[in-house]
């Protein structure tokens, strides 16, 4: 997600080629959300751009394809697989974790189903799981069993906090169309790795998308001086500030951890015009 149009001429230069914007993105962001990965597996030469385009320390927190996660739920997918950490090999180290995605219908009593899974997955990269249904945060059984499978292989679990999104009803036509689309999920705000992965849906409006994250400032300031590496992803309905978003929120962190880095300085743009 780095072609947003509406960023361009903003955030990316105007015109520019759609394989050179990447590169544009990483001067504003030091991590990406690899969301296209979910509909396709890409192809292995797409995927040596993408490393081409950015520098070794790069975070791509990359999806896995639906077909693994929701089409065959984790079942008969040696070969889906394979093809897939084929293609994102290209990414080196960049690759920060691989994104397993669940549906809303994925249930605890499919853990041992996500448990097997992960057993079989090879420990040369890191692993995050995204769950949507309500009893893995309601029922404390729940939330232990899904933990417990997920620490046999030191993966982490990525919350998806939709609470400020939700505290109102919609103002705009993305928020109306995004409030039929997103899953209602809660502040989840436990560390299963020193790796953690956060991902928050604000408002359109960005002083509630400032007051809303305010609890993640806290949790990710403490979670920087018990010497983990988070990465937040910050989104709105219409994602058109996202990039200058994420920076506000590092900005906020790092008042609270001044030895946090700063993220790298972009590169000014143009702004688009007529002629």
């Amino acid at each position: 997600m780095w072609s947003l149009k509406s960023w361009q001429g903003r955030f990316l230069p105007h015109p520019q080629p759609a394989h050179e914007r990447l590169r544009s993105y990483a001067g504003w962001c030091d991590a990406v959300e690899g969301n296209t990965t979910f509909y396709a597996t890409p192809a292995r030469e797409t995927v040596a751009t993408w490393a081409a385009q950015t520098g070794p320390d790069f975070r791509f927190v990359v999806k896995l394809p639906r077909t693994i996660t929701h089409d065959r739920r984790l079942t008969g997918v040696d070969e889906q697989l394979r093809a897939f950490l084929h293609a994102i090999e290209p990414l080196g180290p960049r690759a920060h974790a691989l994104w397993i995605q669940l549906p809303g219908s994925f249930t605890p009593a499919d853990i041992p189903t996500l448990a097997g899974f992960l057993r079989r997955l090879p420990p040369s990269h890191r692993y995050a799981v995204e769950v949507r249904h309500q009893d893995f945060f309601a029922d404390p059984r729940a939330t232990g069993a899904l933990e417990d499978a997920l620490a046999t292989v030191d993966a982490e679990w990525i919350p998806f906090d939709t609470t400020a999104f939700f505290r109102t009803p919609p103002t705009s036509d993305a928020e109306r169309d995004a409030w039929t689309k997103k899953p209602r999920m809660p502040r989840r705000a436990v560390a299963l790795t020193d790796r953690p992965i956060v991902r928050y849906l604000g408002r359109d409006a960005t002083d509630e998308t400032v007051a809303g994250w305010q609890p993640w400032v806290r949790t990710v300031a403490g979670w920087l001086r018990e010497g983990r590496t988070p990465t937040v992803f910050i989104h709105t309905p219409d994602n058109a500030d996202a990039p200058e978003l994420a920076r506000r929120f590092h900005d906020e962190v790092r008042a609270l951890v001044p030895a946090l880095a700063p993220l790298p300085q972009p590169e000014p743009q143009e702004p688009l015009t007529l002629f």
